[in-house]
């Protein structure tokens, strides 16, 4: 299951295009690499790799919980026909019909008595 809803989630993801954002980040990856020695640098990029990973799972989790919904709201379609404004209308007025028909009997039997 995991699997197929990573493959889902590649077929509906398109990665935001922003060339600024990727530029400033080429250059402060290059900036990086000069000032750090092989340590550091091995550090930093540990540090990224779980940082993408985080990132990664993350949005998966908020593929799966928006797809959660959008099944959720697709049974709740089926089980009960769309919101009617004309039938709730109709509804409403047939129970003040009866309402007022009711009233109207009692007032007509009241004056026989």
């Amino acid at each position: 299951m995991y699997d197929y809803m990573k493959s889902l989630q590649k077929s509906f993801d398109a990665p935001p295009e922003s060339e600024r954002l990727q530029h400033e980040l080429e250059r402060a990856h290059e900036a990086l690499h000069e000032q750090l020695d092989k340590q550091q640098r091995t550090l930093l990029l540990r540090y990224i790799d779980l940082e993408n990973a985080l990132r990664e799972e993350t949005s998966l989790c908020s593929f799966l919980n928006g797809y959660r919904l959008a099944c959720g709201i697709y049974r709740e379609l089926l089980q009960e026909p769309p919101h009617s404004f004309d039938r709730e209308e109709e509804k409403r007025s047939e129970e003040i019909y009866q309402i007022e028909g009711k009233a109207a009997e009692a007032a007509c039997s009241g004056k026989e008595d």
